[in-house]
């Protein structure tokens, strides 16, 4: 099993396929994009799925979420996810997405093993999606979620960012939007986790905000289906069902206690949290010719050291060198 010093056991892998992306959230990267990986230094298809069927057959995997950058951009995802659900036993296959393209390729991702996707959208008003994510793409976001519905990756999800000033007045339409078209919202508080390393505490919308933004336009009453466990969203029923909303508060109350989660980067480092300050490099041993044992025990050894928490509200904390984009979701 991957557990740390802390009895928290990984169960779930998020796999950052690349760093590249084909949008510019403000809260991700700036306008001019950042240097990408070189080509060499990324995973090759045959790779991940080692790593991954390590993940599952020795170390206990049970949940593998495929992120970017924007995943939909490898042009073997497709080969990916199908390799991973040939394994035994067979893991949950998720995947985050910014839509762009989804609904070009969602059916032979659907066939291929995909059982879930995450989709981000932010706004669905043209004009602050142009400004949040500098090029004029909702149209396509849109189709790519309703083609995942038409495909059955029931429950589609969908995960949003409120930015002060910019679409902080937009959660009940948002909600509103997917309870309309049978999606999942989740709303997410900013981390600090963008590449200009330019957050700011007093610019985050704070999960209470959310609930208040919310609760002046439907009632929010517990949900007594849905068990957090080590799940990060706080889920709740929409005006007594069958419609949910999910806060995740990863800011103002962290759940670092219960965190199953373990990260692989493109080129092939583990990181045991989101905001790790170091990295195993399972790259180097892949490419050296390790066995399957050699890489397991180093894994097990990186996931060993995970800190009790993220440490963002810790007057010391520092954010992470790479940004969000880079480590993936």
């Amino acid at each position: 099993m991957l557990s740390d010093s802390y009895g928290r056991v990984a169960t779930d892998l998020r796999v950052s396929l690349t760093d590249r992306c084909n949008l510019r959230c403000a809260y991700c990267m700036p306008a001019e994009g950042l240097d990408w990986l070189p080509a060499p230094e990324v995973l090759t298809g045959a790779e991940v799925a080692r790593l991954v069927r390590i993940g599952v057959e020795a170390l206990g995997i049970r949940e593998v979420r495929f992120t970017g950058g924007e995943p939909l951009l490898r042009r073997d995802l497709t080969a990916i996810i199908a390799a991973t659900a040939a394994l035994t036993p067979r893991p949950e296959i998720s995947l985050t997405t910014n839509g762009i393209g989804l609904d070009r390729q969602v059916a032979a991702l659907r066939q291929a093993g995909l059982d879930r996707v995450n989709v981000s959208l932010d706004t669905v008003r043209p004009e602050v999606f142009r400004k949040l994510t500098r090029r004029d793409r909702l149209a396509d976001v849109l189709s790519g979620l309703a083609a995942a519905a038409a495909a059955g990756l029931a429950p589609v999800k969908v995960n949003a960012v409120l930015m002060r000033g910019l679409n902080d007045d937009e959660a009940p339409g948002l909600l509103r939007y997917c309870l309309d078209h049978g999606y999942e919202l989740r709303f997410i508080e900013q981390m600090p986790l963008d590449a200009q390393h330019g957050w700011k505490r007093a610019e985050m919308v704070t999960a209470e905000e959310v609930f208040r933004l919310l609760s002046a336009t439907f009632e929010l009453s517990e949900d007594p289906e849905r068990v957090r466990g080590a799940a990060p969203a706080e889920t709740f029923l929409v005006d007594g069902g069958p419609g949910r909303v999910g806060v995740i508060a990863s800011v103002t109350r962290p759940f670092c206690g219960s965190c199953d989660r373990v990260r692989l980067t493109a080129d092939g480092q583990v990181r045991n949290c989101l905001f790790a300050r170091s990295e195993s490099d399972l790259r180097a041993l892949l490419r050296s010719g390790a066995s399957d044992e050699a890489i397991a025990d180093q894994w097990r050894a990186a996931v060993a050291v995970k800190l009790p928490g993220h440490g963002i509200n810790e007057p010391a904390f520092l954010q992470p060198e790479r940004p969000m984009s880079a480590i993936g979701g």
